[in-house]
């Protein structure tokens, strides 16, 4: 659950969602690692921009949530966080992490990529 001064933050759109995830514990569903700055003017309300929030889900979803999670190894990622009216909202998806050859790939591509622009630049350069 959010406070007031998180809700003001976010209506401003200071929030980081990079390097979050949700995840359900004891049968309610929490937001991990999502960074919420402190409001201006909020002074001595503002709580810790990291910490852990409850997310508020229907019971059916998160039961539905939970049996994808522990099934078939996938994870709850948050995509966007939107207001409607005056509830936040956040969007969630299911994804299944990279394997190790498919890390090795990507970071064979971004060398390559990386070699590329370096190689063009030096001929700017000569030209």
């Amino acid at each position: 659950m959010l406070t007031g001064t998180e809700v003001k933050s976010l209506r401003e759109g200071k929030a980081d969602l990079k390097d979050s995830y949700a995840a359900i514990a004891k049968g309610e569903a929490y937001l991990w690692g999502c960074h919420i700055s402190p409001y201006a003017a909020g002074n001595r309300f503002n709580p810790d921009p990291n910490r852990t929030r409850k997310l508020l889900l229907h019971h059916e979803e998160i039961m539905k949530l939970m049996g994808k999670v522990q099934e078939k190894g996938l994870t709850l990622i948050p995509l966007s966080i939107y207001v409607v009216g005056r509830h936040i909202k956040i969007e969630l998806a299911l994804a299944r992490g990279k394997k190790l050859y498919d890390k090795r790939e990507t970071l064979k591509q971004r060398a390559m990529t990386k070699e590329m622009a370096q190689l063009t630049r030096g001929r700017a350069d000569r030209g």
